[in-house]
């Protein structure tokens, strides 16, 4: 069954979301993550993503606090992101209570370095972020756009033993507006042999379940949970 991954984004302590990765674009929905993460657990769901954007900002994590207090507080799977640029930093991540962390810019940037990770964490620890607009990977907080081609950066990560992948769609992010739900059944038909997991534009439940008979393995859900367009009874019925 496909795995429903709840988002939690945090900017200052706070749980936010924004709108195509846009700070100028930025809502606050509750001051205590480690409670909304408990509210998720209650629900039944098992995993989390949480993305420290912050982080992200000042290239090294900068809310390992709240990563550990809501790893000390539930039992979510959490993978983590946001300001992993080292080794030392994914320690960080692990040491707090992370069982994954989500590569993202710099696997672009620096795919050697992310190539060692995959060696030395291994491919079910190290998830490669994958954000893209009209087809092409997106970069450094989805301000630029790279000359890489989705497909081709995934083959890339593959060749290098990667098994998962974030696939975000940055145009559809935060939006509410529908995922790009015929992108990702092309990369499973082109990628048997990988796990895609789904972000950005998720809003209803339709959404979820055409996701789901796409063949993904998981598909993140952010604001439509914050929104209430998606309820947390709605997704019972997708926890195994």
């Amino acid at each position: 069954m496909m795995q429903i991954i709840p988002a939690i984004d945090i900017i200052g302590g706070q749980c936010v979301r924004l709108t195509e990765g846009d700070f100028a674009q930025q809502k606050t929905y509750a001051s205590n993550p480690v409670e909304v993460a408990k509210q998720f657990a209650d629900a039944g769901l098992t995993r989390l993503h949480l993305v420290d954007l912050d982080g992200a900002r000042a290239r090294k994590p900068q809310n390992l606090a709240v990563l550990e207090a809501i790893a000390s507080q539930t039992n979510l799977i959490i993978d983590f992101g946001g300001g992993i640029q080292s080794e030392e930093a994914i320690q960080q991540a692990f040491n707090a209570g992370a069982n994954q962390i989500t590569a993202g810019s710099i696997a672009v940037r620096e795919p050697d370095l992310v190539q060692n990770w995959l060696e030395t964490f291994g491919p079910d620890k190290i998830i490669i972020g994958a954000d893209f607009r009209d087809n092409f990977i997106s970069i450094n907080a989805w301000a630029e756009q790279s000359t890489i081609s989705l497909p081709d950066f995934i083959q890339q990560y593959l060749q290098a033993a990667a098994k998962t992948f974030i696939c975000t769609d940055v145009s559809k992010d935060g939006k509410l507006q529908g995922p790009a739900t015929q992108t990702y059944a092309q990369l499973v038909k082109t990628f048997p042999g990988a796990s895609f997991i789904a972000s950005g534009g998720v809003t209803t439940i339709q959404d979820v379940e055409e996701l789901g008979a796409a063949g993904l393995t998981g598909v993140i859900i952010g604001k439509a949970i914050y929104e209430g367009t998606i309820s947390l009874a709605d997704l019972k019925r997708f926890v195994c």
